[in-house]
């Protein structure tokens, strides 16, 4: 791995319960990007060792590590997350990001997104079943690093994101 160029892009992992943390580190490596894995409390979770990954343990909370992230990305930085307003605050700040399983988080995809998670929060409430998120499988893995790519590789040329999205918390939908 070559020295981190304080200009490069940086991943940043919503590290709690990410299943591309591997995929995500031979990526980086290669390239010689800096990782940030951020989670609350997840002490458990094995790094490799080497500078440019680099843990980061937030307080706990349901939003603390979201929000250390948030506050911290950078417009040329990528977030890896399967968190819908995680991505949306990383668009705002003009940033890229890309769930586990290589959906491309863009101004034109997350308003629907976050409003379907309203939904289907709504629905939680009033009782009805709802279904999580499906296992991951091997094309997602494989859709994931192909989108990996694309997005690392146009952050390092210094493609701008599309304009970021203008969704606060608390906005309604």
């Amino acid at each position: 791995m070559t020295e981190p160029d304080a200009k490069a892009p940086e991943i940043w992992i919503d590290g709690d319960a990410c299943p591309v943390r591997e995929e995500v580190f031979r990526v980086a490596g290669r390239l010689g990007l800096v990782v940030h894995v951020v989670s609350n409390g997840a002490r458990g979770i094995r790094l490799p060792e080497v500078p440019w990954i680099r843990r980061v343990i937030v307080a706990e909370g349901a939003d603390a590590a979201d929000d250390w992230i948030a506050e911290r990305i950078r417009g040329q930085d990528l977030c890896i997350t399967a968190d819908i307003p995680l991505a949306s605050r990383c668009l705002a700040r003009g940033a890229r990001a890309l769930s586990p399983n290589g959906r491309v988080w863009t101004t034109d995809n997350i308003g629907s997104a976050l409003a379907g998670r309203e939904v289907a929060r709504h629905l939680r409430e009033i009782g009805a079943t709802t279904r999580g998120p499906a296992p991951m499988a091997a094309a997602d893995k494989s859709r994931f690093l192909s989108a990996l790519e694309t997005e690392v590789q146009a952050a390092i040329r210094g493609v701008s994101n599309p304009a970021p999205v203008l969704w606060r918390p608390g906005l309604d939908i």
